[in-house]
């Protein structure tokens, strides 16, 4: 039975994509989703370091389902005495993929917009070898504010300092079924996981084992999972499945993750999440994704939780730039998650 309820999952992506929420930037973001947990009768924790979990009812052999919420971003690095801005990145944020973007500076005085630009940024009087070297934070790039600034006295007047973090925008835009935008990783998984909760709460479903819905906000700098509620036995991380020349990963389909970067996963609840994909008809790859990926599952391990790890997801074009994914693989990751958890 197909009870994917696309234009509420379409909300919920649209609402998460238009809060900022660079790693570290928690506040929105969390309050935001809180709230949404309140609406469907689910009472939510939150963590002092940031992060916000549920109960989702059920008794035993308790599942915790992650996903993040955090995005990739820049930081305050340096002021220029132009008045520019010198930036790092918060994340796996490249300076080719930052570069020309529209962003947000969050600082203690408000927040004002800019764009990423090259120190030299036109072509006509810039030296060609000059203009074509690699976008480089160290080298060449800088965030030029929208105010009418000169100095660095002038943008501290502002009350801009070094430390605060810069959002991007996200760029949402559909075209047709594909669902393109900055943060689809991980906003996508998160709505996907709100509309599974919306379906229990609207159906009245409590699932046969104790779940836990839990949404992190340090995945993008390695310690989203680091703390998980301590009566989980299973994990299962949703996060986006890459797409490129050597994966299986389609932007039609869900994935089941076999391997990152740093661990296989748990080769019996993975062949659990096959079982229920292949009994409730769901259009499903497996995958190995290296190097330089890594979901909320891996610092559980590495903190020391005695679990099963899982991972499944959405095929995902572009990962960390302008990414894009199809409506038909979230239909599935959704099918799947609901076969694994209810036995739907």
């Amino acid at each position: 039975m197909n009870t994917f309820d696309r234009d509420y999952m379409m909300q919920q992506l649209t609402n998460l994509l238009a809060i900022d929420s660079t790693s570290g930037q928690y506040r929105e973001i969390q309050d935001y989703t809180a709230n949404e947990m309140k609406k469907l009768g689910y009472e939510p924790v939150t963590l002092r370091k940031g992060g916000v979990y549920c109960d989702l009812g059920g008794e035993g052999n308790s599942l915790c389902i992650l996903s993040h919420l955090d995005d990739i971003g820049l930081m305050v690095r340096h002021i220029f005495p132009n008045g520019t801005l010198k930036v790092v990145p918060v994340g796996g944020l490249r300076a080719c993929a930052a570069e020309h973007e529209n962003v947000r500076v969050h600082s203690r005085g408000g927040v004002y917009t800019g764009t990423v630009q090259r120190i030299q940024s036109c072509v006509h009087v810039t030296p060609a070898d000059v203009y074509n070297a690699a976008a480089d934070y160290d080298k060449n790039i800088c965030i030029v504010l929208d105010e009418d600034v000169h100095s660095a006295a002038d943008v501290r007047a502002l009350g801009i300092r070094v430390g605060d973090l810069i959002a991007l925008d996200s760029h949402l835009t559909l075209a047709g079924d594909f669902i393109k935008s900055r943060f689809i990783d991980d906003k996508a998984c998160s709505a996907v996981l709100l509309t599974l909760m919306k379906y229990m709460s609207d159906n009245h479903i409590t699932p046969a084992r104790n779940v836990t819905a839990y949404f992190t906000f340090f995945e993008e700098i390695l310690h989203g999972g680091s703390w998980i509620p301590p009566q989980t036995e299973d994990l299962i991380a949703l996060d986006i499945a890459p797409v490129g020349p050597e994966q299986t990963s389609d932007e039609h389909k869900a994935t089941i993750f076999a391997k990152d970067s740093r661990f296989p996963y748990n080769i019996e609840l993975t062949n659990e999440l096959v079982d229920a994909a292949e009994k409730a008809g769901i259009d499903y790859e497996i995958d190995v994704f290296t190097p330089g990926y890594g979901t909320d599952c891996d610092p559980a391990l590495q903190a020391g939780y005695d679990v099963r790890h899982a991972a499944i997801g959405h095929g995902c074009l572009a990962s960390h730039g302008y990414e894009r994914t199809h409506i038909d693989s979230l239909v599935q990751m959704y099918g799947l998650l609901k076969a694994y958890v209810l036995g739907e």
